[in-house]
């Protein structure tokens, strides 16, 4: 026990005298929060309109004007050109090309049917999606009014099927209490893996890992003096990291930051061994940063971040019970947002359980130590 104690306690000394590490451990949570929750959102506002109007009648200026006063629209600009509209939205000036043909109010007082033209960029296949749904939610409040004003009745007189929606976990729809315990889940695991990861290859760089082999440290002792400290570490990072998402965007902690902590207790020692599986067996930090790399790039694209699980393939859903980051990602969003607790979360901590005593006992194995 006083081995381990000497060794942590040189770790920690190692690490608060190294400069690089510490912006890293202090700095980058709280620029992360600030820059990616707020940056990575697929909230729609401000949708860019171009409106071609061939009618310019009291109807086809009505439905402008609902537009208009949507806050999530702002009209641009406004032609009587198809070739204008066809433009603006080659240029990026335009998400929505609303094309209101001459005749749109006869056909539509006439013959009780009219037709308008939406063109929407869609080389992003979920904002069109997005912007459609808004505009034709909006038409169609639209269409509601006229038809209740050619019946000259009020609006509670009409028959109508009043429809009364509630979200359940996030009631407000706000993006930014599904993207913080996203966005935590990856700052933990950055400064698990990565500073682990370096840590050791760095010490054989310097050529003082040379000497530890040589002392009569053992094998489990060493490990855990390297992985300890980082542990704590990134244990105090998602604490703090929580404590910023509260302060600042106020999101939402509804189930048990015992069940929380305890599960991302056993997900760093998975994460710690997989950057002390790649240390050991990497010569320079410039492997370690590649590796660590391609493995951190492919773990938070399949973890669910920004695309549900259930979107990816089939395939793809099969390889992600490999993933560890899907597992954290999952159970942090249930406890924080649904108040999930230990019984309902209960196959997530076997599987993460199993990938610690794996990931664990490869680490160990791959550490040769010589005398």
């Amino acid at each position: 026990m006083r081995t381990i104690l000497i060794l942590l306690r040189k770790e920690f000394i190692m690490i608060f005298r190294d400069r690089t590490m510490l912006p890293i451990i202090f700095v980058m949570p709280l620029l992360q929060l600030l820059i990616l929750v707020n940056a990575a959102t697929f909230d729609m506002k401000n949708i860019k309109m171009f409106i071609i109007d061939k009618d310019h009648s009291a109807t086809s200026l009505r439905l402008q004007n609902k537009f208009s006063g949507s806050p999530f629209f702002r009209i641009e600009d406004q032609s009587m050109n198809v070739e204008g509209g066809h433009n603006s939205l080659l240029k990026g000036n335009a998400d929505v090309v609303l094309h209101l043909e001459n005749g749109f109010e006869h056909d539509l007082m006439t013959e009780k049917q009219t037709k308008a033209q939406l063109l929407v960029n869609g080389i992003n296949s979920r904002t069109a999606g997005l912007i459609n749904a808004y505009t034709s939610n909006v038409i169609a409040d639209f269409n509601k009014n006229v038809i209740i004003d050619n019946l000259h009745l009020k609006g509670d007189q009409m028959l109508q099927v009043n429809i009364s929606s509630s979200f359940w976990f996030n009631p407000s729809l706000n993006y930014k209490n599904y993207m913080v315990p996203g966005i935590l889940v990856i700052l933990v695991t950055i400064i698990g893996m990565f500073l682990t990861a370096l840590n050791i290859v760095r010490e054989k760089e310097l050529g003082t890992i040379e000497q530890i082999n040589v002392t009569p440290i053992k094998k489990h002792q060493f490990v855990i003096g390297k992985l300890f400290p980082f542990w704590l570490i990134a244990l105090f990072e998602l604490a703090f990291g929580l404590t910023l998402g509260k302060l600042m965007f106020d999101i939402p902690i509804e189930g048990s930051l015992l069940v929380l902590f305890s599960f991302a207790a056993i997900y760093l020692l998975v994460i710690l061994a997989l950057g002390l599986f790649i240390s050991v067996s990497a010569k320079t930090q410039q492997q370690v940063m590649f590796v660590t790399f391609f493995f951190m790039l492919v773990f938070i694209l399949m973890s669910g971040l920004f695309t549900p699980e259930n979107s990816m393939p089939i395939w793809a859903q099969r390889a992600n019970a490999i993933n560890p980051l899907a597992y954290f990602m999952r159970v942090n969003r249930m406890v924080l947002l649904k108040g999930s607790g230990f019984a309902d979360i209960a196959n997530e901590f076997i599987s993460i359980s199993v990938f610690a005593l794996v990931s664990l006992s490869l680490a160990i194995w791959r550490y040769r130590k010589t005398k």
